[in-house]
């Protein structure tokens, strides 16, 4: 989910933060108060052009930053290597500089423009231009299917993976003396480095960071804790529950009643006095490790650079292939013969590739009719043509994916051929045909900025309802001028051009009765409304 979007000094927008909900989010304004720069400051993250002309007139730079809540590091592509420890959410940011220069950034760091348009663009589907670019894409449209199929890649991916790690190891062997060597000094280091290692080790070491990062809280809270049951001046709880323990003790012989209330008294200050003994052991225990921390992130982030240097993904897999290692060292120690280990680690790894790939196959072949009658369906409901959509498969060098290819066919009007919807359909049409796929599969951030073009009416109920449905699973923001679309939504912004030297664009949320008066001046005013009245 896009948790949030920051805007900074672009074209007539000052300052905006957008905090987005879950479901449906509608921005909504005058025609010129400029919702449109909206559509822009996601484009640049979407890796559109920059310029100097973007940057507004309150200050020297453009900033846009938008926040994530997750991301698996496939999605992040190049960017992972650069996400931090522990962090789960995701960060993306462009900056424009004066002399028209741009940056990108990922968690605040430099990164390439591709790679972060690449991450941005796995996250968000933008409806207009970028939505043609992903159309235009094969493995896009693949996605889509599988995701309506509810095909899991995971195994076929790792079969592939296990798959160019058997050919790497048998070229390496059968090349030449120098790669066999190689080899083999590869396994050492490999064995060596996860030589020890515990597998719960990693999990261990993030939740101790944790701890020491909130170090402070922690001290903190204990000292106040022993100051409240036993300080060093003064009496505290402790000190009081004794004196109220004296105090009843002589009246137990007069009052035997009184025996559970004095019996109750010692104990608790006992285990008062107690309970402040091992605060005060909690508090020592930090002071004794005040470089502790320092250590904690440096044996993780060695953790961090084995993976990088051993090119695994996970520590699990650091450890596996580890062990790996070490049996085959053993084995080539015992006189086993390397090379026909590999091709026949070759030839299993082959044949599980060609199953997963047959099972897609099967999966993929058996969801497109269903998949297409869906599409089609929504998109004669929101008022395109006759709906007619196709999906077309076939066989494409093996990958990662499969070895499909799959394309989608639209015939927007009667009597016109089937062709590629990315090129067939125009850019209101491409929006209404986005969102008929992210009704139907569709699971990423939607962001719409055409999909009230030229439609009114009935049509306008229907795409409203669309959005609606898509909304309960998905996150959807839209840019819109149909109220149709407006009351149907989770979160409500309003646009709005702010006169002054310069003129600026206000962006803010709507509370219910900011709601109803926007509402009410997009159906047309209060005038106009009391004269459909009359």
């Amino acid at each position: 989910m896009l948790r949030s979007l920051r805007i900074a000094n672009l074209v007539l927008i000052r300052e905006a933060e957008l905090d987005l909900a879950p479901g449906l989010n509608a921005i909504t304004g005058e025609t010129g108060a400029g919702k449109t720069i909206l559509a822009n400051a996601i484009g640049l993250l979407l890796g559109a052009r920059g310029d100097a002309s973007l940057i507004g007139a309150a200050g020297e730079e453009a900033y846009v930053e938008a926040e994530f809540d997750d991301a698996d590091d496939e999605a992040l592509g190049a960017l992972a290597e650069l996400r931090p420890d522990g962090e789960d959410g995701v960060v993306l940011a462009r900056r424009i500089f004066p002399d028209g220069r741009t940056r990108a950034y990922a968690w605040g760091r430099s990164a390439a423009r591709e790679d972060v348009a690449a991450a941005a663009e796995a996250l968000i589907a933008m409806s207009g231009q970028f939505e043609q670019r992903r159309l235009a894409r094969p493995s896009y449209q693949r996605g889509l299917l599988d995701a309506f199929a509810r095909v899991d890649l995971r195994g076929a991916r790792q079969a592939w993976r296990e798959l160019v790690a058997a050919r790497r190891a048998h070229e390496e062997l059968t090349r030449d003396a120098d790669a066999a060597q190689a080899r083999v000094e590869e396994l050492q280091r490999l064995a060596v480095d996860t030589a020890g290692l515990e597998h719960a080790r990693e999990d261990e070491l993030r939740t101790e960071r944790e701890r020491l990062r909130h170090v402070g809280e922690l001290a903190e809270g204990a000292a106040a804790a022993v100051a409240a049951l036993a300080p060093e001046d003064g009496a505290g709880a402790s000190d009081l529950t004794a004196a109220a323990e004296r105090a009843v003790a002589p009246l137990e012989r007069l009052a035997p009643e009184l025996e559970a209330a004095g019996d109750a008294l010692r104990q608790g200050e006992l285990l008062l006095r107690e309970t402040a003994s091992e605060l005060r052991s909690f508090l020592a225990s930090l002071e004794a490790e005040p470089g502790r921390l320092e250590e904690v992130e440096h044996e993780l982030e060695s953790l961090a650079d084995l993976r990088r240097r051993h090119r695994v993904p996970t520590f699990a897999e650091l450890l596996k292939r580890g062990e790996e290692a070490r049996r085959e060292l053993a084995a080539l120690a015992d006189g086993h013969d390397p090379v026909r280990a590999a091709e026949e680690q070759l030839a299993a790894a082959q044949a599980a590739v060609d199953r997963t790939h047959a099972a897609l196959r099967s999966a993929r072949r058996k969801a497109a009719g269903p998949f297409a009658d869906a599409v089609a369906a929504e998109l004669r409901s929101i008022g395109l043509g006759d709906g007619e959509f196709q999906v077309a498969l076939t066989e494409r060098e093996p990958g990662a994916g499969g070895a499909d290819e799959v394309a989608f066919h639209i015939r927007p009007n009667t009597g016109l051929p089937f062709g590629p919807v990315a090129e067939t359909a125009s850019g209101g049409e491409l929006s209404r045909v986005a969102l008929a796929l992210a009704a139907v599969a569709g699971g990423e951030t939607m962001v719409f900025d055409e999909i009230d073009a030229g439609i009114g009416g009935t049509t306008a109920h229907a795409v409203a309802e669309t959005l609606r449905r898509l909304a309960g699973r998905a996150q959807v923001v839209t840019i819109t001028h149909l109220p149709q679309i407006a009351t149907v939504a989770d979160r409500h912004f309003s646009v709005e051009k702010v006169a002054g030297d310069p003129t600026h664009t206000r962006i803010a949320p709507l509370d219910d009765a900011q709601r109803r008066d926007e509402l009410e001046r997009m159906l047309g005013g209060a005038d106009f409304l009391a004269s459909l009245e009359r």
